[in-house]
């Protein structure tokens, strides 16, 4: 069974769908068609806000071209030092900015706190021109460790961003699961605790390739349009990703999909902690379970089939002995059964 990564899962049956129905006639391109402003309109519906949304093919893209109009070049950006921009996209987020600095900072369970964020910026003074100046905070919603910040915790973190007069990005890949864990809505999640601009994914979540570029404060889009045509992001035929879109947003597909995906998350991981000698290396929030399993067991079962990554990050509380197991809107439970008898039989 595949436990590798919710990216895949291939696309849900009504993205497709949605997909072959924007396929009919001719429309004009580069996001001027009729579908791509209805649901520019539908995600302003959502966030309870008028926003400025802008499309894109590739998560990696999103968070690079979205701090790339909240930093200049020699700015610097905070992020936890497990974070896909920091960890997993080849320092993108340095290309799109012209040469911004990340700055790692640890956190439990892949997050970041006030106290954490200030005791990081005690340490880089004000030192112009020797130091590079803060200028955003990166947060991720869902975490990489599969856990969410809480609203409390959230807004702390974006008001402590706020203090020290930084601009907040969310890199909101798994942003569907973790609403749909908190049960709150994309506005509480968002703007309202203090987000500035938001990476909303729907790629790993039952979409093909559809990416958006949230800004909640329109003047802060400031020249992203021409920052998107230049990276070759701006796509002629938007319409595709705006059906995609369409199919998504509607009747709360998203949320129904990984809402899903969590459940089988949360089966699995409750499963996995009855087996004697497994343990869980982070609390399961979402759709991803981070497990360490006795020696050789992982090893068999992927001799058997089963796929899903080891997992080895800064910080790592498991001393490079975990896994990264993650369920999708298509795992079913006879596929979370069947690798948990699997696993026993391994021991």
């Amino acid at each position: 069974m595949s436990f590798a990564s919710d990216n895949w899962a291939g696309a849900a049956p009504e993205i497709l769908d949605a997909l072959q129905r924007a396929n009919d006639g001719a429309v004009p391109g580069y996001g001027g068609d009729d579908l791509t402003k209805k649901v520019e309109a539908k995600f302003a519906e959502i966030f309870e806000r008028n926003c400025a949304v802008f499309f894109v093919a590739t998560g990696g893209a999103a968070n690079g071209l979205a701090l790339s109009v909240m930093t200049p070049p020699y700015g610097m950006v905070l992020c936890h030092e497990e974070s896909h921009v920091q960890m997993d996209e080849c320092a993108g987020p340095e290309f799109f900015t012209g040469g911004a600095k990340l700055l790692p900072i640890a956190g439990k369970n892949g997050k970041l706190t006030p106290d954490a964020i200030r005791k990081t910026l005690k340490g880089f003074p004000h030192r112009p021109p020797h130091g590079a100046p803060a200028s955003a905070l990166s947060l991720t919603q869902g975490t990489e460790c599969g856990t969410t910040y809480t609203i409390e915790e959230l807004t702390t973190v974006c008001d402590a961003a706020r203090e020290a007069g930084l601009s907040v990005h969310m890199d909101g890949a798994r942003f569907s699961n973790a609403v749909a864990s908190l049960g709150v809505s994309p506005a509480e999640a968002t703007w309202k605790a203090g987000v500035d601009v938001l990476c909303f994914g729907g790629t790993k979540n039952g979409c093909i390739a559809a990416e958006a570029v949230i800004f909640f404060d329109r003047h802060r889009a400031m020249d992203f349009e021409f920052m998107r045509k230049r990276a070759g992001h701006l796509w002629s035929k938007m319409r595709f990703i705006a059906a995609q879109f369409d199919a998504y947003l509607e009747d709360d597909l998203w949320l129904k999909l990984a809402a899903h995906a969590n459940a089988m998350a949360q089966r699995l991981a409750a499963g996995l902690k009855e087996i004697p000698g497994v343990t869980l290396m982070y609390p399961t929030d979402i759709n991803e379970i981070f497990v360490v399993f006795p020696d050789g067991v992982a090893e068999k079962l992927r001799d058997g089939g089963d796929v899903f990554y080891p997992w080895v990050t800064p910080g790592d509380p498991a001393d490079g002995k975990g896994h990264r197991l993650i369920c999708s809107f298509r795992t079913t439970e006879a596929e979370v059964n069947g690798f948990l008898t699997r696993v026993r039989a391994a021991l």
